[in-house]
């Protein structure tokens, strides 16, 4: 068996698991917890050792407003894909917003290295096909941990592909180019979050937990656009009352009433 079959193997028996284990219990979001701590620790010794030692490197010699364009440039795809989701949830509104960004900002903003839009303020929704199929009704299914990629769901492990062909890197035909592009996206998106990974690593016990906890909940915020339903706790039966045992010591027996002189004494009957 090649090896893309066997990748594609693994991939979709990884898939069935979390899928069928996601199914066997709501209120467990995390069925296959043991193997996504192994995918973490992997990807934690990936960023330890090679990503973001470069990261560090890229943000000391990149001056701000450098790192602040290629920022601007790849988001500015992003509104384009965004402005598609947005239309496929039903929001033609924000669609619209969106669209206009994309438009604005490729046009005025050499590329979308200056975010005009953002000036005017037109605020960015990062809609991606994951939110979609969360609007339409999919549930998330369980929490998966992907090499490289890193957290994620059922739900948008499905939507991963489409957001992956349309982001702008994948639109480029030369393979040394479209890596250069993949690899400036990571190391830039990666060299913003170095100070609150040095805080992560510093204040939380169990950084796994976090990480999981803080994707779900950021996942379900953008879905319901941050207003999330409140989630209906189990009603839980009153118990029945019980009657506390009477602990007070019962009182002495009185003592025997002297006899009143002159009163017959009480004997039995004759």
């Amino acid at each position: 068996m090649s090896t893309p079959a066997r990748c594609l193997r693994a991939l979709a028996w990884v898939l069935l698991a979390a899928w069928l284990g996601g199914c066997a219990t709501v209120d467990r979001p995390d069925p296959i917890e043991p193997y996504n701590r192994k995918i973490f620790a992997f990807n934690e010794g990936v960023d330890k050792y090679a990503i973001a030692p470069v990261a560090t490197v890229y943000r000391e010699l990149t001056p701000q407003p450098v790192r602040v364009g290629v920022d601007n440039f790849f988001h500015n795809f992003q509104d384009a894909w965004s402005a598609v989701n947005l239309l496929l949830q039903g929001r033609i509104a924000d669609a619209g917003n969106d669209l206009i960004r994309f438009g604005l900002n490729s046009t005025f903003g050499f590329g979308g290295i200056i975010d005009w839009a953002g000036e005017l303020g037109l605020e960015r929704h990062d809609a991606d096909f994951g939110i979609t199929l969360g609007r339409w009704g999919f549930e998330p299914g369980a929490y998966i941990v992907w090499p490289i990629l890193g957290p994620s769901t059922v739900r948008d492990t499905v939507g991963l592909p489409a957001d992956i062909y349309f982001s702008p890197d994948q639109q480029v035909n030369s393979v040394a180019l479209r890596n250069s592009l993949s690899g400036l996206r990571i190391i830039n998106a990666r060299s913003q979050l170095l100070a609150a990974t040095r805080l992560l690593d510093d204040i939380v016990l169990d950084k796994y937990t976090f990480v999981r906890d803080a994707y779900l909940q950021r996942r379900r915020n953008l879905i319901y656009d941050g207003e999330p339903p409140d989630r209906e706790e189990p009603e839980i039966p009153p118990a029945e009352p019980r009657l506390a045992p009477d602990l007070r010591p019962e009182p002495p027996a009185s003592p025997p009433s002297a006899p009143v002189p002159g009163a017959p004494a009480s004997g039995p009957a004759r």
